[in-house]
């Protein structure tokens, strides 16, 4: 009896684990699926970034095209350490850590980005006298590169941290690629959680003032309400595509609610907490946009051709 209970018990076990498996490997099935989804989508946002006249000068087309580059480089880091995660691989431990700080450092850029963007409505809609003045193609490269700066300026308090609290052939050992095995003391943790707090505050407090102050704007003129009614919806998707940028820290709460499924965590964070939320805001903002969305239905099967 007792060999056919331990039979019994192996073959459940078996049973459970092949089911476990089915699942994984159909969940990373999708979040590839939607990799691909999204590239193609990306390529064909990029082509008319590059390629139209009116993208190339229209401000707002150039920060959405910025967007599309900063949100593709993120997704690309991330798949890559996913992936290695996946599928054990080592790196370098200094080629691993520029990857984790160049992806800190995209995950910053994208809410600053939508912090412009809002500027930018705001400006066209209360100053519309000045826009052409005060948003340039030049200030605007200087608004990027302002951005750029100030996202990569926690890596480098945490870069020194690092240095200052490991031995130097630290860098040089193989390792699993992740972003934990480079947090080495409490301090990182504050600036990391300081930094991520700092921006999401400041960019949702901007936001806020620019959806006002338009609102404020349609109440008052009678004239040209399309153009202020538009630009109220834009800065309310920007409101979106911020909240959907803060999912990517809401994985912790899974973790406690799914922390009997340690194989399938990993995948289910990845894809909707890190990828899903950027394929969304990409996709929404895309789609709304006359001319991006007139270039998409050319490569789509649901083109007349």
């Amino acid at each position: 009896m007792t060999n056919i209970s331990d039979i019994q018990r192996n073959i459940s076990q078996v049973a459970g684990t092949s089911s476990v498996d089915i699942m994984r490997y159909t969940l990373l099935g999708i979040t590839l699926a939607s990799f691909v989804f999204f590239f193609y989508f990306v390529a064909v946002m990029l082509s008319v970034g590059f390629t139209s006249t009116v993208a190339r000068q229209e401000v707002r087309y150039i920060l959405f095209t910025h967007m599309l580059v900063n949100d593709l480089v993120y997704l690309l880091l991330t798949l890559l350490m996913f992936l290695t995660n996946i599928f054990p691989s080592k790196f370098p431990a200094s080629l691993c850590y520029i990857m984790v700080l160049m992806t800190s450092t995209t995950l910053k850029i994208t809410p600053y980005n939508l912090a412009i963007m809002s500027l930018e409505r705001y400006i066209a809609i209360c100053f519309p006298l000045r826009h052409k003045e005060i948003c340039t193609l030049h200030r605007m490269g200087i608004a990027i590169a302002i951005i750029w700066a100030i996202g990569f300026l926690p890596n480098v308090a945490d870069c020194f941290v690092l240095i200052m609290s490991v031995e130097q052939r630290f860098f040089s050992q193989d390792i699993l690629c992740s972003r934990n095995v480079f947090i080495v003391i409490s301090v990182q943790n504050t600036i990391r959680l300081a930094s991520h707090a700092l921006t999401f505050s400041l960019v949702g407090l901007i936001i806020i003032f620019t959806y006002i102050k338009i609102t404020l704007v349609a109440f008052r003129v009678d004239s040209n309400k399309s153009s202020t009614s538009k630009a109220r919806r834009t800065v309310m998707l920007h409101a979106l595509q911020l909240l959907l940028c803060m999912m990517t820290y809401s994985y912790s709460i899974i973790d406690i609610l799914l922390k009997g499924y340690n194989t399938l965590l990993p995948i289910i964070n990845f894809f909707f907490f890190t990828c899903l939320p950027r394929f969304l805001g990409l996709f929404i903002y895309g789609i709304r946009d006359k001319l991006f969305r007139k270039q998409f239905k050319k490569f789509t099967c649901c083109s007349p051709k």
